[in-house]
């Protein structure tokens, strides 16, 4: 019998480490082709869940975050960059200008899952090359529905939604939910319920794990 696996990827539009993490896994998936069956899932996380309207000069937040320098940045985003192009990733030249909300976009994942798995995935990528290959704005309705109908989803119907509340209860459980459960940096990939893979892994290293979570079933 094929092993079942059960995977809740935790993670932010806004973390270019889990573009990275994104592309691994499904390399990772890509090369356990029938030998195992997956479920995969989206789940909310958001590392800046107080920033304002309008977004943050990304040198300014990264600096007041994490007290990097721009020097420090500039290497960083070489490795990010490097790291996205050996898993098909291709990150915008120069990285991104601002850093943006992203609690709208986790609404419209939460309801493309309703929908269906295939579905949401499809949003999820096109919010992360929106974010991160092009340096969109995550808060900007235009960007948002622009992904919800490439990803085949209904536009109106991701309008209305944007334009009420709906969701934002779901969210926020879910969010609080993997924080309560000890998840305070993503991505955070959970098999079955039980095994943590942290971080934006190589596909190797997530091949390598999964392959000895499956065998443990």
């Amino acid at each position: 019998m094929t092993p079942s696996l059960k995977i809740d990827f935790v993670s932010d539009i806004s973390c270019p480490w889990c573009a990275i993490g994104l592309a691994s896994l499904e390399h990772a998936l890509g090369n356990m082709q029938g030998e195992v069956s997956a479920k995969l899932h989206f789940q909310p996380f958001e590392l800046n869940p107080q920033m304002p309207a309008g977004g943050q000069d990304i040198g300014e937040h990264l600096q007041q975050k994490y007290g990097s320098t721009e020097e420090q940045r500039v290497q960083i985003r070489e490795t990010i960059r490097q790291r996205g192009a050996e898993v098909g990733f291709t990150f915008g030249a120069g990285g991104r200008n601002r850093i943006y909300n992203t609690f709208n976009a986790h609404r419209l994942l939460h309801w493309a899952g309703l929908e269906s798995d295939e579905k949401q995935a499809a949003l999820k990528k096109a919010l992360l090359v929106a974010c991160h290959g092009v340096g969109e704005s995550m808060e900007s309705a235009d960007v948002l529905l622009k992904a919800v109908a490439q990803a085949g989803l209904d536009a109106q119907l991701a309008r209305s939604i944007l334009a009420s509340d709906e969701f934002a209860d779901e969210v926020r459980e879910r969010e609080s939910f993997y924080t309560s459960q000890g998840i305070h940096s993503v991505p955070a990939v959970i098999i079955n319920d039980r095994h943590l893979i942290s971080g934006g892994q190589p596909a190797a290293v997530f091949e390598q794990a999964l392959r000895q979570i499956a065998a443990g079933l």
